[in-house]
């Protein structure tokens, strides 16, 4: 309190408060008893959770959503890996180039995103399917996961992999046994991110998606087209607390502040 001062710490609570209000007021609605978006001032109810149970075209969109973001997420993972080496190790030409090519995607809007894939794979044949879906969040989610590679590689010390390699371990043995666990937490927040990112990801999914094959986020923005009730605030609230304990799961395991310091 001394060091930051009275002050300071007013100034951050109320901006904390502003940017979680809005997530607390969904959380709120989400427990109304009535027909409509009402806070539950006069008492609680579980009707739009109860309800869920019997949409099952959320709980389709759910499952095309996790099944989604972990192919996107696993994928995007395997590409940053070794790029993130390559990046973090070795100087050569174009090194600034390539990796603004791999965080490229951060940089366009999703929207523009959403007409080329909805364009190249109508002449694939690919729209509307799950390897489109897949191919095109493992573009977005790609940033996500080689930025925290980076970081992870980056403060990775190279004499242990070194003193592997010299007691007579294999090339492979060494990245499998010393370099790999000691990048792990580093490895797994991009993973969790990059998938938080897929789960989550609305804009481009609605210009590639199906009737047939439909994420949760493309379902709930079709569902407020027809009609604005506290079942788009129960989904809303279950993403927020499964995004919620994935990220206390990842500081439990690992530790927040080492992850993004890049300390294996």
């Amino acid at each position: 309190m001394r060091r930051n001062g009275l002050l300071a710490w007013g100034f951050h609570g109320l901006f904390i408060a502003f940017i979680a209000a809005p997530l607390i007021a969904i959380v709120l609605v989400s427990f109304t008893g009535k027909g409509y978006l009402s806070m539950p001032f006069d008492g609680a109810s579980l009707r739009w959770y109860r309800a869920l149970l019997t949409a099952p075209e959320f709980g389709a969109a759910l499952r095309v959503s996790l099944v989604l973001g972990v192919c996107s997420a696993s994928i995007a993972l395997v590409l940053a890996v070794p790029a993130a080496l390559a990046l973090s190790r070795w100087s050569f030409p174009g090194h600034a180039t390539v990796q603004g090519i791999l965080m490229s995607p951060l940089l366009i809007p999703n929207v523009v995103l959403g007409v080329a894939f909805l364009r190249f794979f109508t002449d694939l044949g690919l729209s509307g399917t799950l390897l489109g879906l897949v191919c095109a969040h493992v573009v977005v989610v790609m940033p996500y996961a080689l930025r925290l590679s980076l970081a992870a590689t980056g403060g990775f010390d190279l004499a242990l992999e070194q003193a592997a390699l010299s007691l007579g371990a294999s090339a492979f043995t060494a990245f499998r046994r010393v370099t790999l666990r000691l990048l792990l937490p580093g490895l797994a927040s991009g993973w969790i991110l990059a998938f938080i990112h897929s789960f989550d990801e609305l804009t481009m999914s609605t210009f590639i998606a199906s009737p047939s094959l439909t994420p949760l986020p493309v379902r709930l923005y079709l569902r407020i087209e027809d009609s604005i009730d506290p079942m788009v605030a129960a989904v809303s609230t279950l993403m927020i607390v499964g995004a919620l304990a994935l990220v206390i799961a990842l500081d439990r395991l690992y530790g927040l502040d080492r992850i993004f310091a890049g300390r294996p």
